[in-house]
């Protein structure tokens, strides 16, 4: 067996010609992408062209739009579909459920390809659909397809129109959980601000947790960190079923009384366990749990405690450190950061901890910025 022997300046010619056809593969492909654009854009032209005027309104709607062939494929899209699907780059030529598939529930799926393929329900179909990323909020559709020219017998494209009704929903279910809050506070005389500090303390450290990231906060995304910073301020809402003489007495509870007060937890589980998201709820049961398991009301221990509610547990101290009650006088916010950190492990999540101590600036911010 021989071996070549390649010196210093072989081996520098040799990467310059390699670095060469690396640069010209480089090239090829930009001129392959220029000319794919290229085709797709000419090919959308060709289409509206075609398009009788009846359809043609489709271009400037405000409903992203796009059409979809028999096989299933987008052959068009509207300037509306930018807006609302800004995380694909192009959608015409590709297949729809490739891109969707994962907003629909199966039988969805199923329904659709059978009308669209087998023209059942006269080649029509209405439903929801849900379109979600780790980096943005759930998106609740409705969606509509029919057939592009209504009067064939056997249509081979297809509308497809998508109206976005996140805001909508959300703002009628919250509206009717922010009654119950409302209510709730005219039991509490110490609340004020506090609600709104501790969303705005809840979101802060959810962001952090989302940078962060990895196996043990891949479930903190935008959603998380919507309803968290919608949900924290809900966390003690069963009071409203706490008697008044209990709840608003001047000096320390007797043991009987300190019974009656933690059955809040549950009351605000029982309360909100109509809320479409397990958050609310798992917030309201168990954000008096403490990490070592001495809390209530289940004395839950690490992390059989939901993440939502401990790091609701570490905001909600803090702020009520802050704050000056009746039985107690209000902390500055170093003596309280010290007072979180020192409970590390023992009454909070000491991961936590470690992301408060990087935020406790930020954390000092929003005291300020909703002081009572």
């Amino acid at each position: 067996m021989s071996f070549a022997i390649v010196n210093d300046k072989d081996l520098e010619t040799l990467e310059l010609e390699s670095g060469s056809q690396d640069e010209d593969d480089l090239l090829e492909e930009l001129k392959e992408e220029d000319e794919l654009e290229e085709n797709e854009s000419d090919f959308e032209e060709q289409l509206l062209t075609e398009l009788s005027s009846s359809h043609i309104p489709f271009k400037a709607s405000i409903f992203p739009v796009l059409i979809i062939n028999k096989d299933l494929k987008i052959i068009y899209s509207n300037d509306s579909c930018k807006t609302m699907f800004p995380a694909f780059s192009r959608l015409p030529g590709k297949y729809f459920f490739d891109l969707f598939g994962r907003a629909f529930d199966l039988e969805d799926i199923r329904k659709i390809r059978n009308i669209i393929i087998n023209g059942g329900d006269g080649f029509s179909w209405k439903g929801s659909a849900q379109l979600k990323t780790r980096s943005t909020v759930s998106v609740q559709i409705r969606v509509y397809i029919f057939p592009l020219e209504l009067n064939l017998k056997e249509p081979t494209d297809f509308v497809v129109m998508f109206d976005d009704f996140t805001e909508e929903n959300k703002k009628l279910l919250r509206s009717v959980f922010l009654s119950l809050l409302e209510a709730s506070k005219l039991k509490d005389n110490d609340t004020g601000n506090h609600i709104i500090r501790v969303n705005e303390y809840c979101k802060l450290i959810s962001n952090e947790l989302y940078k962060i990231g990895g196996e043990g906060y891949n479930r903190v995304d935008a959603d998380f960190i919507d309803n968290i910073g919608f949900l924290a301020a809900m966390h003690d809402v069963g009071k409203i079923g706490t008697p008044d003489d209990i709840l608003n007495k001047e000096g320390p509870l007797s043991d009987w009384e300190w019974v009656v007060m933690r059955e809040h937890t549950k009351n605000g589980a029982f309360i909100l366990s109509t809320y479409p998201y397990p958050m609310a709820k798992e917030i309201a049961l168990s954000h008096h749990e403490k990490w070592n398991g001495t809390g209530y009301p289940f004395q839950l221990e690490g992390e059989m405690i939901p993440l939502a509610a401990r790091i609701v547990t570490i905001a909600d101290v803090y702020d009520a450190l802050r704050m000056e009650r009746c039985y107690k006088p209000a902390l500055s916010h170093e003596v309280s950061i010290n007072k979180i950190i020192e409970q590390s492990g023992i009454h909070f999540d000491p991961n936590l901890v470690e992301v408060f101590k990087t935020i406790t600036d930020d954390i000092g911010k929003i005291y300020d910025s909703y002081t009572d």
